[in-house]
């Protein structure tokens, strides 16, 4: 891969680690900050920057199955306010069916990042909220039956406008949750990480001037297409096909079959969920979002787990899956436990991959999440709390190396249960 032209190939290293360092420095930001057990001790959240198409630069640790939503979050805010945009302005959503949103829990937040008057990125962060209302503590249930069960849904507003919090919006959100300081917390700390980010690329921008920028910045995005075609290519290519049984959508329906068949090009790696059961009335239902994040998460894993993460990884991906499927529901389909059915989606593709891939893919994973809410009153005080977390379970052996115990699911990435003493 040449280097482009104009820039020595040491400021181009210089401007792209730097981006991968603010993903990073956005991250510790808001784990520093949170008021929730589940963002700073689970780590249920990803930071990241975009160009100012929207293309996704960097990201930093935390929740593989946010790999294809800061970018589809950012898509909804540039669609939504082309040209209304102005410095100061943060966006909130949390929408399942838009604006990169999964389930209502999981909310984004995105920061438009000018340079001389001009837009050059966007900051955005994505984080699980402890409350957001809904009908159960916690806000996601296994019971609902509609999405507007599940909790608050913000479609893709402006929390801030030009710097100034709106203040209706924040009266709102705490109006209708049941631990306003707490998820008012995770927003401010949400906010902080956003600002961080932006004046670390404000301060990129005036060292280096935008013209490198733009050049490092197609650097980064070709430099990780190039590496990722590389392990592509030595994957064994073919037609390869798997099936499966969701047992249950957690209201006594199932089960529900779903099946891929993945088709491996030099060029392409093909998903197509062709199939697959329809949406169901039970809380386990997908969104297109998410299916493509489970897609990139397994993607990722058999092509260069190490490759630091951008757009240009995910050049060869192509997700089919026809609308309304379990995989792709559409309102008002509940979603509160879409991660499990998400997990099935990388399962499917690991199960149809595994045999021709042993040095790379274990015998199986630990499927589920298994999600925890545990809620009540304190016997001392009478105040009500809220606990989140996964459960961790057990891996299957690689060819060099026996299974683990103790990890959690491969959508979940580099989570943790919550410290008995914090608890």
């Amino acid at each position: 891969m040449q280097r482009p032209r104009g820039t020595d190939p040491f400021t181009l290293e210089i401007i792209k680690d730097t981006l991968v360092a603010i993903g990073d420095e956005m991250f510790v930001a808001l784990q520093r900050t949170s008021k929730s057990p589940i963002i700073y001790e689970v780590l249920d959240y990803a930071c990241g920057l975009t160009d100012a198409r929207g293309q996704m630069l960097a990201q930093g640790q935390g929740v593989t199955g946010f790999l294809g939503t800061l970018g589809q979050a950012v898509a909804e805010v540039r669609g939504k306010f082309a040209g209304r945009l102005h410095p100061g302005d943060i966006i909130i959503t949390n929408d399942p069916y838009g604006g990169g949103g999964t389930h209502p829990s999981d909310v984004s937040l995105i920061l438009p990042v000018f340079f001389r008057r001009r837009l050059v990125a966007f900051m955005v962060n994505k984080a699980h909220w402890t409350e957001l209302g809904g009908k159960d503590p916690g806000s996601w249930t296994t019971d609902a039956t509609e999405v507007y069960q599940e909790g608050l849904v913000f479609p893709c507003v402006k929390l801030f406008d030009r710097g100034r919090p709106v203040a209706s919006v924040l009266d709102l959100l705490a109006a209708n949750v049941r631990l306003p300081d707490m998820t008012l917390g995770d927003l401010w700390a949400g906010v902080a990480a956003l600002r961080v980010g932006e004046r670390r690329f404000v301060d990129l921008c005036e060292k280096f001037g935008p013209a490198a920028m733009q050049r490092a910045i197609e650097h980064l995005l070709d430099h990780g297409e190039a590496l990722t075609r590389r392990e592509l290519r030595r994957l064994p290519k073919g037609v390869f096909e798997a099936g499966d049984m969701i047992d249950d959508d957690g209201i006594g329906h199932g089960p529900f079959p779903v099946r891929v068949t993945v088709t491996i090009t030099d060029d392409e790696f093909v998903c197509d969920f062709t199939g697959t059961h329809p949406q169901v009335p039970g809380p386990i239902n997908a969104t297109r979002t998410g299916l493509l994040s489970s897609i990139r998460t397994i993607f990722k894993a058999v092509t260069g787990p190490l490759i630091p993460v951008n757009e240009g990884c995910f050049r060869p991906v192509k997700v089919i899956c026809p609308p309304r499927t379990i995989f792709t529901a559409e309102r008002p389909a509940p979603v509160s436990t879409y991660w499990e059915t998400k997990a099935y989606a990388i399962d499917l593709v690991w199960k149809a991959l595994a045999p021709v891939l042993p040095d790379r893919l274990t015998a199986g994973h630990f499927l589920s999440v298994c999600g925890t809410v545990i809620s009540g009153r304190h016997p001392d005080t009478g105040d009500l709390f809220i606990l989140v977390e996964p459960q961790a379970g057990g891996w299957g052996a690689g060819v060099r190396k026996d299974g683990e115990s103790g990890l959690v699911c491969s959508g979940d990435g580099e989570t943790y249960v919550i410290p008995v003493e914090v608890t």
